[in-house]
């Protein structure tokens, strides 16, 4: 598995969302690298880790990145929240979680209603194998829609999705699954660790409210709306994120 080590500092491990890599965090890499040695994450059949042969399951890539780098503060956007929260869940060397545009459940359910319907991943699974750019485009859209750079941010991850080449279909599959099936919410109550939450007030994909619902269920978190952001409020306001996890890592020693 590929992993970017990029300045010096407390550790702090970046976990990105589905289809994408560990390039589209470039804006905070360039506010975050002078005070933390930042591992950007490839997630196995993403970015140069496309060959990587792991399943995208989270027991597997997590015991990959752990072995992979020293105790850290783990940050997961949108499906990397998946892979954060079950490491601090798990492993004694995770020293903090922030969770960007994620929720340990990203469906919606009876008991946890500010969620999207399964029926939305399992259509862009039936999509993929239909019109696979077509439906990373739709996909991508999403991920940009309703923020005040909405432009913007969708230029750059247009721009990030084909950098380092385009994401195994094998991946995607075993991504969307996982945001469909996974439900981390019995983690909470007993994590060890503090948290925090930053969501995009305007986010389509993750509501704030349910980030609020799981920050909730966590003792020692905290919770940030960024108020004009999306699905990847890391893009558009990126001073402001980067603020969010400068004092967070801060407040942990």
């Amino acid at each position: 598995m590929h992993i970017e080590v990029v300045g010096s500092g407390p550790a702090l491990v970046l976990i990105h969302g589905w289809a994408l890599h560990g390039g589209v965090f470039a804006p905070l890499v360039e506010r975050l690298s002078t005070q933390f040695q930042l591992h950007l994450v490839d997630l196995p059949g993403h970015g140069n880790s496309r060959d990587d042969a792991t399943p995208l399951r989270l027991p597997f890539v997590v015991s990959a990145i752990a072995a992979a780098t020293p105790p850290a503060v783990w940050c997961g956007w949108s499906l990397g929240g998946l892979f954060a929260l079950h490491a601090a869940a798990t492993l004694p060397k995770v020293r903090g979680l922030a969770m960007i545009a994620a929720t340990p459940r990203f469906v919606r359910g009876e008991d946890w209603p500010y969620a999207v319907e399964t029926s939305v991943f399992e259509q862009f699974g039936q999509d993929l194998a239909q019109d696979y750019r077509g439906t990373l485009e739709r996909f991508l859209a999403l991920d940009a829609m309703g923020s005040e750079h909405a432009r913007q941010e969708l230029r750059t991850l247009r721009a990030a999705l084909v950098e380092r080449g385009e994401p195994a279909p094998r991946a995607l599959q075993e991504g969307l699954r996982l945001l469909e099936n996974t439900d981390l919410r019995g983690a909470l109550p007993g994590l060890a660790t503090p948290s925090l939450w930053l969501a995009g007030q305007r986010d389509r994909l993750v509501s704030a409210r349910a980030m609020q619902a799981a920050a909730a269920l966590a003792p020692r978190s905290s919770m940030h709306v960024v108020a004009h952001g999306g699905h990847a409020p890391f893009l558009g306001h990126t001073d402001e994120v980067a603020a969010q996890l400068q004092h967070f890592v801060a407040s942990l020693s």
